[in-house]
């Protein structure tokens, strides 16, 4: 009588399958929080890198938005009638020279801009952190018909923005937009570097 006899092939199959299966599961549950540890954690994250985006392909009068620390990036390819507007607007607003605004020194002027053409703000009111809609329409009545002349409008509590980020007087945003440190080589926008 030999070892072979009365051994089922079949279940001894079935077995070898099932202790195969139970073992690949048992090294996933493993792994996964071993392979997990590599990642950055949410707050490395947060801090963030330099976010790069081709911008070339933005129509003029478009918005764009990027994300970067977890906020949007609004990045605006302004017309040149947009640009018109900006000395226009400037009695209307709380802080028209961007004195107690946060941006860097090179966005210290009228555009709040490295080139005119491309503005690039935080999209996020500064008085309770709402994301304001790019209204670009002249003359909206519900904004102020004639005294606007396009921008951001937040629709949690009224704040306005021109297209420039800064902010309207009267309204409940103490401080225009915030823009971040950023660079634009050809047409890569580079945000988080200067």
């Amino acid at each position: 009588m030999s070892h072979a006899e009365g051994v089922n092939v079949k279940r001894r199959r079935v077995l070898i399958a099932s202790t195969a299966a139970i073992g690949a599961v048992g090294v996933a549950a493993v792994g996964t929080p071993f392979v997990r540890s590599w990642y950055p954690s949410a707050k490395a994250e947060a801090a963030g890198a330099p976010v790069s985006q081709d911008i070339g392909s933005i129509e003029p009068g478009q918005m764009v938005v990027v994300k970067y620390r977890g906020k949007p990036i609004y990045v605006v390819r302004r017309t040149p009638e947009m640009l018109a507007t900006l000395d226009k607007v400037a009695p209307l607003l709380s802080d028209p020279e961007s004195a107690a605004s946060v941006q860097p020194e090179y966005c210290k002027n009228t555009e709040r801009a490295r080139t005119p053409e491309v503005l690039v703000c935080e999209g996020v009111c500064t008085h309770l952190g709402c994301a304001p809609n790019f209204r670009p329409e002249v003359g909206a009545a519900d904004l102020g018909g004639n005294d606007w002349f396009g921008g951001f409008f937040c629709p949690c509590h009224g704040s306005k923005y021109d297209l420039a980020g800064r902010v309207f007087k009267g309204v409940p945003a103490p401080l225009n937009l915030p823009i971040p440190e950023y660079k634009v080589d050809g047409t890569i926008l580079t945000v988080g570097e200067a």
